[in-house]
């Protein structure tokens, strides 16, 4: 199991998503002799799930039953230990696509976090990108580590843990993409310009304030950066349901066939229809954050 490579079968030592429900997942390590409780009973891993395919409908010990899941970045966002506040899909999937990252992209992050966005970019880099990852925290950074060990991407990643701000990312000239997730954006916009290559690239910033916003931009003209783009990722779901609605009455039909008497043959009269339709939310979900970008001319 990898998190880029798919597999067939669960093994041991493979993080298995358990399904539940939508809005009801758990990841699990998978190992011999192990148990994992859940609302519908326990799950044995040594006859439950190893040798079973991804996918297997799997009965617990109290006769409910849950799906086993080959993770994925986007299953890993919604059930991964929350270490610090994360990035979500629909953040997540427009900073992959602005970004232009891509097979073979070199991409340099700060922070790591919890590493939500970092398993995405790495599954869409793989097989041969690279990610330098930057984590101040010493104890996120060394549990990230682990995690991208266990999730047999560590030789797409290389984390460093250090104050982006004073240090950088490590490298030079080798970046084509920079993503940045910190408080103070502006204090490390010139070290994203110094590791990206010279040929140019894209860069990111996410912040939560407009002030913060102001700062950065204001930092990326003086850096030379161009097209400096800031956007706000809304997701505004639609309810489909049936509604009634009236039918308007324009009076007699001047087409409509006759009797033999000479009246009007009529049909009975019909007041309303139902159809299916969307309705959009009385209230949109609040504000995420901000999402800055700008482009690094050639030199």
């Amino acid at each position: 199991m990898s998190f880029v490579e798919y597999s067939d079968c669960i093994q041991e030592g493979d993080i298995a998503i358990i399904y539940q429900s939508h809005d009801s997942m758990m990841p699990v390590k998978v190992q011999q002799g192990t148990q994992t409780q859940t609302r519908y009973g326990v799950i044995r891993h040594s006859s439950d799930l190893i040798g079973q395919r991804y996918g297997s409908k799997i009965t617990c010990s109290k006769g409910g039953w849950v799906h086993v899941l080959h993770p994925t970045a986007e299953l890993w966002t919604v059930t991964l230990p929350h270490r610090t506040q994360i990035l979500y899909t629909t953040d997540i999937a427009t900073i992959t696509m602005m970004l232009e990252l891509k097979p073979g992209s070199i991409v340099c992050e700060s922070g790591t976090g919890s590493g939500s966005l970092s398993h995405a970019i790495l599954r869409t880099i793989a097989p041969t990108g690279h990610l330098h990852t930057v984590e101040f925290h010493q104890q996120r950074a060394e549990k990230v580590a682990e995690e991208f060990k266990e999730h047999r991407v560590d030789h797409l990643v290389t984390v460093r843990n250090q104050d982006v701000c004073k240090d950088g990312f490590g490298v030079t000239g080798v970046a084509d993409a920079v993503f940045l997730d910190i408080p103070s954006p502006w204090e490390a916009v010139k070290h994203a310009k110094a590791a990206m290559k010279r040929h140019g690239g894209r860069v990111c910033s996410f912040s939560p304030c407009i002030e913060q916003v102001q700062r950065t931009c204001e930092a990326l003209v003086d850096q030379g950066f161009e097209e400096i783009s800031t956007l706000e990722v809304l997701l505004r779901v639609h309810d489909v349901r049936t509604v009634s609605l009236p039918l308007p009455d324009f009076g007699p039909d001047p087409s409509a066939p006759t009797q033999p008497d000479g009246t009007e043959k009529t049909t009975p009269n019909q007041t309303s229809i139902s159809l299916k339709t969307t309705v959009p939310p009385r209230e949109i979900p609040g504000h995420t954050g901000y999402l800055t970008f700008a482009t690094k001319p050639r030199t």
